[in-house]
């Protein structure tokens, strides 16, 4: 059963703390990005065969493999996929940034200029569950952002393929390269590169705890988008919401995973005590229930407050990964909210919108890290270069005080290397 706290009356401590993954796979990790790194396929290949049981003579989905797909899915929900990835498309199409010139001095011109990363890799989850929503979270940004090469990686079932919703979601995505391996042995693959899998620059998306450690330790030779932990939710919700939904909406998290976290605050005891029944009403019934029910009883908290301002501080000191405001005129509270990776607006706005359909993308920091980073964005798939200009005229003007300022520093050198141009001929 959810632990139900009132705030104030427990140490800060308890009441702010997270689930930690105890089980150490650095060793494990570093062991397989080792073998990858020197045996390239092959050890690829051993790999499939002893994690994922698929004994395979290729590694990438062939173009016939994609379409046998896509002919498989449903047209219903291939219609769903193309609406969602139009959703996708046009909220992150507004986070394209623009090149930008300074000239306001004589002779001295200075700029930005945005540059797509050349080859990023997505990583896509497989195992228990298919995640075609993580196709298009990834890959739609990165298609905007200009991206050249875009390569998939997904671990393969049994029977040596890939499900066919992902593969589906990939061809509507306009993602062209796929690959059949997942885990660790994926990451280090896009790190390092393989006969058959191409270098990328950067690597992107979920995974598990071995998913996870591999980005860490390849960051560096790649860039990474962030080391995601255990999916959150956190519902602010008022005396009036429905305990029904607000159990609903904890239970869409807790279903990820044992570890994933599921918070009420409320300044509603009767609202905390409606909503712990009405969980263990609906746990019973979810096809996941093993699942959730650990995640409520180990991570699972209502958080009772005296008021709203109480509760939204509460909300801003726990930065969660989903925040969900359940209160009428959602907006007047929006700029209270400081730290949160996306918030979900009003009592008709569950967070499984923002995971398949709205638009605003689902790769969102976890673990408190919305404190200081962002979610997955345009972005993620840029990078930017600045440049300068100076005339002879512009130089002289203000030559002596830029080597001044290197002699503070005791810089010597950088100081004459203006100084040096300014000496009459």
């Amino acid at each position: 059963m959810i632990k139900i706290m009132n705030y104030g009356e427990l140490p800060n401590s308890e009441i702010f703390a997270r689930e930690e993954q105890k089980t150490d796979v650095s060793g494990i990790v570093a062991e397989i990005i080792a073998t990858v790194r020197k045996e390239g396929d092959k050890a690829i290949f051993a790999y499939n065969k002893r994690f994922d049981g698929a004994d395979l003579s290729a590694l990438e989905v062939s173009q016939a493999e994609i379409e046998e797909a896509f002919a498989a899915v449903e047209p219903k929900f291939l219609e769903i996929l193309r609406n969602a990835e139009e959703n996708i498309r046009a909220f992150h199409q507004k986070q394209v940034r623009n090149s930008f010139i300074m000239n306001e001095c004589e002779g001295v011109v200075c700029g930005q200029k945005i540059t797509p990363i050349e080859k990023v890799g997505l990583y896509v989850p497989g195992g228990t569950a298919a995640y075609p929503s993580t196709v298009l979270m990834d890959s739609v940004p990165a298609k905007i952002a200009g991206c050249k090469e875009i390569v998939m990686v997904s671990p393969p079932g049994k029977d040596g393929k890939i499900n066919p919703v992902i593969l589906a979601a990939a061809k509507i995505a306009g993602v062209q390269r796929i690959f059949k391996v997942g885990g660790a042995q994926a990451v280090a693959a896009l790190a390092y590169g393989t006969e058959s899998i191409p270098k990328v620059d950067k690597i992107v998306g979920p995974g598990n705890a071995f998913v996870a450690e591999a980005k860490k330790q390849v960051f560096g030779v790649v860039s990474i988008d962030m080391i995601a932990g255990p999916s959150e939710i956190l519902v602010v919700a008022d005396g009036k919401s429905n305990p029904a939904h607000v159990a609903a909406d904890l239970l869409s998290q807790a279903e990820h995973d044992k570890l994933a976290s599921a918070v009420l605050v409320t300044e509603s005891k009767e609202l905390a005590q409606a909503v712990s029944e009405e969980l263990e009403k609906q746990i019973p019934l979810l096809s996941r229930a093993e699942i959730a029910r650990a995640s409520i009883d180990n991570n699972g908290k209502i958080i009772i407050a005296d008021d709203l301002k109480v509760v939204l501080e509460i909300a801003n000191e726990i930065a969660p990964e989903h925040l969900e405001l359940m209160v009428d005129n959602p907006f007047d509270y929006l700029d209270g909210i400081k730290h949160a990776g996306s918030i979900f607006m009003g009592r008709n706005c569950p967070e499984a919108l923002g995971d398949y359909y709205a638009g605003p993308n689902h790769t969102l920091p976890t673990g408190g890290t919305a404190r200081f980073s962002s979610p997955l964005s345009v972005d993620d798939f840029v990078k930017k270069s600045q440049y300068t200009y100076y005339t002879a005229e512009a130089l002289q003007k203000i030559g002596a005080d830029v080597a001044y300022f290197a002699e503070q520093e005791g810089l010597q050198a950088h100081g004459k290397s203006v100084s040096i141009r300014l000496e009459k001929k």
